[in-house]
């Protein structure tokens, strides 16, 4: 008996597979836009920036943005829980008299908390460092060595710089899915309006049952705010 025919509306696994493949190209050239994008707006952000001004750099990691905004002569105050990139950024920025380095994570509330690094964190820890989070249930985290680390409430922080140097110039938040609280709640104590420009990377593709959170604030965001005075498209 010979074999039977594929029925004529069965697909095709090189169309799905082809099809897959384009999605994935799609979205390279997505994040590659989005990049390009980011480095130009900071690049914008750098020529405005005075001595005198103050930055904030919240996940300063190893200190690629925080090493450049303090080339401006700009007071900057960088934020770092994770050890590994503290020491890093330590180093790196220790003869900047205009920096000063906390070694605590950003939040809602003050105290301390679990930090939860990458599952590939041992082997890579420069590149694992980056997606340290104080969340569970990110994608490609391990909850079973996390560390303890210091929080500070940032609201609070943010509020008394703001009565004691004025409005912040600029402030950079990369926490690895933190940032959703803390932006909510300044949003709505105002403070917002005391930072001339804020950038943030959201991390909606790191937590899957935040997106509808993310979206809503998102659509808060961009009603409220110009993109040039918060932009959350960092990357």
């Amino acid at each position: 008996m010979s074999e039977a025919a594929p029925e004529a509306n069965a697909p095709d696994p090189r169309v799905a597979e082809l099809e897959a493949k384009l999605s994935k190209l799609k979205r390279r050239e997505q994040r590659n836009l989005r990049q390009a994008r980011a480095h130009g707006f900071l690049d914008g952000i750098l020529a405005l920036l005075r001595p005198g001004d103050v930055v904030i750099d919240c996940g300063a990691n190893v200190g690629e943005v925080s090493a450049r905004l303090a080339a401006t002569g700009a007071t900057v105050i960088a934020f770092e829980p994770d050890p590994y990139a503290f020491g890093k950024l330590s180093e790196r920025l220790a003869d900047c008299d205009n920096v000063t380095l906390h070694q605590q994570a950003v939040s809602t509330e003050a105290g301390t908390l679990k930090l939860m690094r990458a599952s590939n964190f041992d082997d890579n820890p420069k590149g694992g460092s980056v997606k340290s989070t104080l969340l569970s249930g990110g994608r490609g985290i391990s909850e079973e060595d996390a560390i303890e680390v210091e929080v500070i409430n940032f609201v609070s922080f943010l509020r008394d710089l703001v009565t004691k140097s004025g409005p912040v110039a600029f402030l950079k938040m990369d926490i690895e899915g933190a940032e959703l609280a803390l932006l909510r709640e300044m949003d709505e104590v105002g403070l917002l309006f005391d930072v001339r420009c804020l950038v943030a990377e959201t991390h909606e593709r790191k937590f899957k049952d935040l997106r509808s959170d993310y979206r809503a604030l998102r659509e808060t965001i961009s009603e409220k705010y110009s993109p040039q005075h918060v932009n959350l498209d960092w990357i």
